[in-house]
């Protein structure tokens, strides 16, 4: 049985034994439409909370939609950001609270579990393109897939005589000893919340693995590669040679995600690997603050980038869509979030790369030009972080946060990298097994 049957059949398991389109115009203004005569409907969503612009494009969108929408309600869930979104949302399924309308991120499992609906086609008929998953189109892209990389202090660059981004990953490290011979830490990292760590565990793992093999996964569940081998094991030397050399802020682990703008801003430290949805929390901390990007090379001074298209977007469950009222009021609620006045204000908030086809040049700050030439640049590498590939290379349900886990042991010595990366192997199987 594929494993992507499997990982349905036990979502889908959990969420039995626990749990007993017509095309419309668009409303792109906030005025409020004469909908007396509408009964009143109500649907729940859920997206994640850790990012704070996220939160905020979204939640904005939300209470606009309510104004001009009145006969439609929408309760938001509570997901915090701090943990798993993953888990979180399997807790949903398994109490019997899965949302109406969800930004999903592991389609594939959710969609093979019978909990999603397919995209109703005229809603699709904007983006640029759309992932399908077995076949059929279960979401609608927020935004085009932002890549991450350096966001930097240029002041304290000047002091430490940087006057160029590295060429190579031996350069970059080179200009972190520039920095620590000052007794300015290079990097800060929001430890605290999970899902950060993987910001960096993927740019090593995309430069030394996925980048050279995009079918890593697949062999891993054929037992074709191993953790151990020279590749990954080389990606994870990377990520600890970082701690090791004294280049990350020691406080890391009870550091969030959102905590790490201000720091960056205060000078406590240099440098913050992320995305572009940090420059308006940059800016909103201090709008005189002088900061730069750039692109984190491999040690051979390729590019490689977390920019390959997924299939992560707004989802409609597949309860939702047998009520057709319930139908109704989420399509009116993608039309108006993708209404070119709200989409633009959402992209504003969150630093955001169009996902639409339509989508107009806008001027862009400096930090999001370096940005947008690395990820149109010919030469670059687009790839995938772990969990964002499909199919036969989907990763293993619960892999991914255990995997965090442990090289977050790794990390503050509390285990070897030889040990963890033999366990990895180990729990692979062990998940690929219960599958069976």
């Amino acid at each position: 049985m594929p494993m992507t049957s499997r990982m349905g059949i036990m979502l889908l398991g959990a969420s039995l034994l626990l749990t007993a389109c017509s095309r419309f115009s668009v409303d792109n203004g906030y005025h409020s439409p004469d909908e007396s005569s509408s009964p009143y409907t109500s649907f729940t969503i859920v997206y994640p909370g850790g990012d704070l612009s996220h939160k905020q494009g979204v939640s904005t969108t939300i209470a606009r939609f309510e104004q001009s929408h009145p006969n439609i309600g929408i309760t938001e869930g509570k997901e915090s950001g701090t943990g798993s979104y993953s888990d979180y949302l399997k807790t949903k399924v398994a109490v019997g609270e899965f949302p109406d309308l969800i930004e999903i991120r592991d389609t594939e499992l959710f969609a093979s579990a019978g909990l999603l609906a397919e995209m109703p086609e005229e809603l699709l008929y904007p983006f640029l393109s759309v992932e399908k998953v077995n076949g059929k189109v279960y979401t609608l892209p927020l935004e085009r897939t932002p890549p991450q990389g350096i966001i930097y202090n240029k002041s304290l660059f000047q002091q430490a005589g940087i006057d160029s981004p590295p060429r190579t990953y031996g350069q970059f490290l080179s200009n972190n000893d520039k920095l620590k011979k000052l007794g300015i830490v290079p990097l800060v990292v929001g430890g605290k919340d999970l899902w950060h760590m993987g910001f960096w565990i993927n740019k090593f793992m995309i430069d030394e693995v996925y980048a050279k093999d995009p079918n890593w996964n697949y062999k891993r569940t054929q037992h074709l590669v191993s953790w151990t081998d020279p590749e990954p094991s080389r990606a994870m030397e990377l990520l600890a040679g970082l701690w090791e050399r004294g280049d990350v802020d020691a406080d890391y682990e009870t550091t969030a995600d959102g905590q790490t703008a201000s720091l960056l801003v205060s000078g406590e430290a240099a440098m913050l690997f992320s995305g572009p949805w940090m420059f308006n929390q940059i800016q909103s901390a201090d709008p005189a603050f002088s900061y730069g990007f750039f692109v984190l090379p491999d040690e051979a001074g390729h590019v490689n980038l977390a920019g390959a298209p997924s299939a992560n977007g707004w989802a409609i469950s597949a309860e939702a869509a047998n009520n057709p009222a319930k139908l109704e009021a989420i399509q009116q609620f993608l039309t108006f979030f993708y209404d070119d006045a709200q989409y633009s204000d959402y992209l504003q908030a969150v630093n955001g790369l169009s996902a639409k086809a339509s989508a107009e040049d806008e001027p862009m700050s400096e930090a999001m030009k370096s940005l947008m030439d690395a990820l149109d640049d010919s030469h670059t590498t687009l790839a995938s972080q772990m969990n964002n590939y499909g199919g036969d290379n989907l990763l293993p349900p619960m892999f991914r946060d255990w995997f965090y886990k442990k090289m977050m042991k790794v990390l503050s010595g509390g285990e070897s990298l030889e040990e963890a990366l033999t366990e990895a192997d180990q729990e692979w199987d062990r998940e690929v097994q219960a599958m069976r």
